[in-house]
């Protein structure tokens, strides 16, 4: 009995370091709530949330399985994870010219527009010399004006020469995908990965009657003068319908891991050699974009034990992802650190510190 009472008590001390870096961040206000969880040695061995859905003392408290929009994570969950199927199926070339599979996109446009010369592998490494972000909503009264928009954005440095994060990339990427498949994002990876994973928790547009059990990300006074809650707070990807390659995806901690499961195991959707592909990192020379993924570099949200070949990716809502295939290790952490605006920058300096608490708790 007393044995089993040291091993319980281990184990709920396990992370108690990490799990103090996230209720600091809490009494700081740089989020209400958040959850974490961790994979290692293809087991979960940490699942918890802690807070509240806002600062209020009797707002809703933050479980290891609420739902939360996590934003960017949308990127390598859905549509980074939607290219590597379907190039591993042989149904998508990283070679194929975009404007082969949107032909609206270099329509007009002259012979030696670089827009020309953007091939899918471009727009996944972030190198396509597309713009970082572009605010479609403050002039596009509809999707349909929002996507004509974008076929028209000026390229602004030769494909494959310049790694600058955007948006917009993923926007063009995600409809670049659905001309493959002739089928939209949204549906084709709830059939052909979330399902496939059984992550029955993620996708595009929760129902109107779950938006409750999801937390608030913005209390917005600017463009749709409520509160943001179980929709997409990202306003482009709202305008178009709350689905886009570059956000609009809802997900939770067990269902993250389960994605991360897959991506180091490669035993039910991916291939390894598949994975391998996607988590090397691309051109041009000292970027730390691989295809879809980010890798760590610099001060790495990641912190400092997570391994050169590592990948993952944040959630501008205060979300991450982060695996380290060397060691078969994952850890998700969902927040609303936007809540009740965007102003507080203190996800930046939590974030590190968190994932170096927890591998050096592992």
């Amino acid at each position: 009995m007393e044995r089993e009472d040291r091993s319980g008590e281990a184990r709920a001390n396990r992370f108690a370091r990490a799990r103090r870096v996230l209720e600091e961040g809490i009494r700081a206000r740089a989020f209400p709530g958040c959850a974490f969880g961790v994979l290692a040695g293809g087991e979960v061995v940490a699942q918890e949330g802690l807070g509240g859905f806002t600062y209020e003392p009797d707002a809703p408290r933050v479980t290891a399985e609420t739902v939360f929009d996590v934003a960017s994570l949308t990127k390598v969950v859905a549509t980074a994870a939607m290219a590597m199927l379907l190039h591993q199926r042989g149904t998508l070339r990283l070679e194929t010219p975009v404007g082969e599979l949107v032909p609206e996109f270099v329509e007009g446009r002259r012979a030696d527009d670089p827009a020309r010369r953007i091939r899918v592998r471009h727009l996944l490494a972030h190198s396509a010399g597309l713009p970082g972000y572009v605010e479609f909503f403050r002039t596009a009264a509809s999707a349909a004006a929002a996507l004509e928009a974008l076929m028209r954005l000026p390229v602004e440095a030769e494909p494959g020469t310049r790694a600058e994060y955007s948006d917009p990339g993923f926007m063009l990427l995600g409809k670049a995908l659905e001309a493959v498949t002739a089928e939209p994002l949204a549906t084709w990876v709830k059939r052909e990965i979330f399902e496939a994973l059984g992550m029955r928790a993620t996708g595009f547009c929760p129902a109107p009657e779950a938006r409750q059990a999801i937390p608030p990300t913005e209390q917005d006074t600017w463009l749709r003068h409520r509160r943001i809650q179980g929709e997409v707070q990202d306003e482009n990807a709202w305008l178009l319908g709350g689905a886009a390659g570059h956000a609009g995806l809802f997900s939770h901690v067990p269902d993250l891991l389960r994605f991360a499961g897959e991506i180091l195991a490669a035993e039910r959707l991916f291939e390894r050699t598949t994975v391998e592909l996607f988590a090397q990192r691309q051109m041009p020379e000292g970027s730390a974009r691989a295809l879809g993924w980010d890798t760590p570099s610099g001060e790495s949200s990641a912190g400092c034990h997570f391994s050169a070949g590592s990948i993952g990716h944040l959630g501008y809502s205060g979300c991450s992802l982060w695996v380290d295939r060397a060691a078969g290790i994952a850890v998700a952490l969902l927040t609303n650190r936007t809540w009740p605006d965007r102003k507080n920058p203190l996800i930046r300096k939590v974030r590190p510190v968190f994932h170096d608490a927890v591998r050096e708790e592992i």
